[in-house]
């Protein structure tokens, strides 16, 4: 191998210290890979990427059993919705937090709003704060519904500007489904968008506005079901299905980026 290509592959590490916690990164030219401390002798991996001059953080919790794949050449991998539409969100301006998953367990179901989880998220939420003093939007799609709108109702933050739910898990006897959580106790603005042709059995767009009823607190809440996108594949509850808004993601984020700069009804 080359010293050119060696000194392109070159990560380095480096150590950051707070009162609080020690962070081990690694630094590429766009985002980095951290691995926060968030419980004894547990580290939850966090994708961050930054704009100068960014008004909005979001921090972005990808579905399936949690994750955001690989990290290579300071870009996250996976082919989930949130995860490979990250480019957008930093193109609307916008710093960018991915919610990977601890060294301890997957994300299933319940898992995602129980109270070990919801330590894991507290911890990455401060550490977010502590790089950036932008209010932050917490983003969610899919099984990522869950977390999402658990660390809404779970962590008062006054850091915590709103709340975004794609693909939303709808159906009412699913594990941890949004309409069951106790939305009521939402106090921020809320978007909850999905597909129209959304085929999971878990998030069909006729049960959301369940969503949007239980969120009986919240100042602002908008339903967007939008019908956009070409050529889904594979599994109907996966990413590259409608339930991921398949080539539409540049309009579908562009179109939350606007919300989320203006909430309204």
């Amino acid at each position: 191998m080359s010293l050119k290509i060696k000194d392109r592959y070159k990560s380095v590490r480096v150590a950051i210290a707070s009162s609080l916690l020690m962070l081990c990164a690694v630094a590429h030219a766009e985002g980095t890979l951290f691995k926060v401390p968030t419980r004894p002798e547990v580290k939850t991996t966090l994708f961050w990427e930054t704009v100068e001059g960014a008004k909005v953080t979001v921090l972005l919790f990808p579905g399936g059993a949690g994750g955001f794949g690989k990290f290579e050449d300071g870009k996250a991998t996976g082919g989930n919705f949130l995860v490979r539409s990250a480019p957008y969100f930093i193109a609307n301006g916008f710093n960018v937090a991915i919610f990977g998953r601890p060294n301890d367990m997957e994300l299933g179901w319940a898992e995602r709003t129980e109270p070990t989880h919801m330590t894991d998220v507290r911890a990455v939420l401060d550490f977010v704060k502590e790089k950036s003093s932008a209010p932050i939007w917490i983003v969610g799609t899919s099984r990522g519904t869950i977390s999402a709108a658990a660390s809404a109702i779970n962590i008062q933050d006054p850091a915590i500007a709103g709340l975004v739910l794609t693909s939303s898990v709808a159906k009412y006897d699913t594990p941890g489904t949004v309409p069951r959580q106790n939305l009521s106790a939402i106090k921020v603005p809320v978007l909850v968008y999905h597909h129209a042709k959304d085929g999971c059995k878990h998030c069909q767009a006729h049960e959301t506005p369940a969503i949007i009823k239980g969120l009986s607190n919240a100042p602002v809440k908008k339903l967007i079901v939008v019908d956009g996108g070409a050529n889904p594949t594979g599994d109907v509850c996966a990413g590259q299905h409608w339930h991921g808004f398949p080539n539409f993601e540049r309009e579908a984020i562009s179109q939350i980026a606007e919300w989320i700069k203006k909430p309204i009804n």
